[in-house]
C-alpha cells in the first residue's frame, strides 16, 4: 500500500479527468499539485482554494515539468488530442507531450506513474489520436517507471453533448440500437485513480479497462426517457450526418468491430470501488437535470 499524503502531480487538472483525479486524490489524503497554464483561471482557483498546489507551466516546456515533479512520488499524465479540436493540437503534439512527461518523470525518480489513454486501444485503427495514444502507451510500457495505464470507456457526459440530439428528445450515438457499449462517470475515472495509487504493488505493470455500466443503444434511451419524463426515441448517427465526417465514420467502423467499446470487468472494478455509478445512478446524481435543462433550452 502507497501511503497518502505522499504528493502526486496531476496533469490536465482543469479538465474532465484530471479535476476527477485531483480531487480523489486529496480527498484521500494524498498532496496534490497540479500543472496549469494560468493560475488566475476559474479553475485552476478553485483547484487552490480545495488545497490542490499550483504550478505554472505546460507540457510542451519540459523546464516547467521538472519544477513541477521535484518532490513528487507519483503523477498522473493525460495529454490533449487531436480529438479535441478546441486545444489546437497534433496527433504528433499529444505524442511529444506524453513522451516529455514520461522522460521528465523518470529523471525525477517518480515511484508511480498513471497514464490515462482510452478504451479498447489498438494500434493500427487508422484514426490519428488513437495511434498517438497506442505510441505513448508503447512509450511508458519500455520506459522502466513502475506504470500503470488505464483506459475509460466513453464518458455517461457524452451523452450530454448537443450533437446527439437530446434538445430534439431524440439520442443518437455511435452504437447499434441493440448492440453494448460500456461507460464511465467521469468522477469515477478520479476514484479509480486514485485506488491505483493506493497499490501499486497490484496495479503497477497492469493495464486497467475502466466502465461502470454496459448498456445498449435502446437502453440508454430507454434510461434517459424513464429519468425525465420524456419519450425518447434512439438511433444510430443517420448516413448524411456521417457522410460529413470521416472521421465520425471510421469511429461507427470501430465501435461495430468491438475496437472502442470497452471490455471491462465492472464487477472486479466495482470491488475496487463499490460506490462505482451505474448510469441510472449518473442519472439520479444529476445526469437527468441537465438533460432535462437541454430540453428546455
Amino acid at each position: 500500500m502507497a501511503t497518502p499524503g505522499e504528493r502526486v502531480l496531476v496533469l490536465g487538472a482543469t479538465g474532465q479527468q484530471g479535476g476527477a483525479t485531483a480531487r480523489a486524490l486529496s480527498k484521500d489524503g494524498w498532496s496534490v499539485r497540479a500543472l496549469v497554464r494560468d493560475p488566475s483561471s476559474v479553475k485552476a482557483r478553485a483547484l487552490e482554494a480545495s488545497g490542490v498546489e499550483l504550478v505554472r507551466g505546460d507540457m510542451g516546456d519540459r523546464a516547467s515539468l521538472d519544477r513541477a515533479l521535484v518532490g513528487a512520488y507519483g503523477v498522473f499524465s493525460i495529454q490533449p488530442s487531436s480529438g479535441q479540436p478546441q486545444y489546437g493540437v497534433s496527433d504528433d503534439d499529444e505524442f511529444r507531450f506524453g513522451v516529455d512527461v514520461v522522460d521528465a518523470a523518470k529523471a525525477a525518480g517518480v515511484e508511480h506513474f498513471v497514464y490515462t489513454s482510452m478504451a479498447g486501444l489498438r494500434p493500427s485503427t487508422g484514426v490519428g489520436h488513437f495511434e498517438s495514444k497506442w505510441r505513448i502507451e508503447e512509450y511508458v510500457r519500455a520506459s522502466g517507471l513502475r506504470a500503470t495505464i488505464v483506459r475509460p470507456s466513453a464518458f455517461m457526459e457524452i451523452l450530454l453533448e448537443p450533437h446527439f440530439g437530446l434538445a430534439r428528445r431524440a439520442l443518437q450515438f455511435f452504437v447499434r440500437p441493440d448492440r453494448t457499449m460500456q461507460f464511465i462517470a467521469s468522477d469515477d475515472i478520479g476514484v479509480l485513480v486514485a485506488r491505483v495509487f493506493a497499490e501499486p504493488g497490484r496495479h503497477a505493470g497492469t493495464t486497467l479497462e475502466l466502465a461502470g455500466d454496459e448498456l445498449t443503444g435502446a437502453q440508454l434511451a430507454e434510461k434517459i426517457g424513464r429519468a425525465t419524463h420524456e419519450s425518447i426515441s434512439y438511433a444510430r448517427f443517420p448516413p448524411e450526418f456521417l457522410a460529413q465526417s470521416a472521421l465520425l465514420r471510421r469511429l461507427v467502423e470501430l465501435v461495430d468491430e468491438g475496437t472502442a467499446v470497452g471490455n471491462a470487468d465492472i464487477p472486479a472494478l466495482r470491488r475496487l470501488s463499490p460506490g462505482l455509478l451505474t448510469f441510472d445512478a449518473w442519472l439520479e446524481r444529476g445526469g437527468a437535470a441537465e438533460i432535462q435543462a437541454r430540453f428546455a433550452a
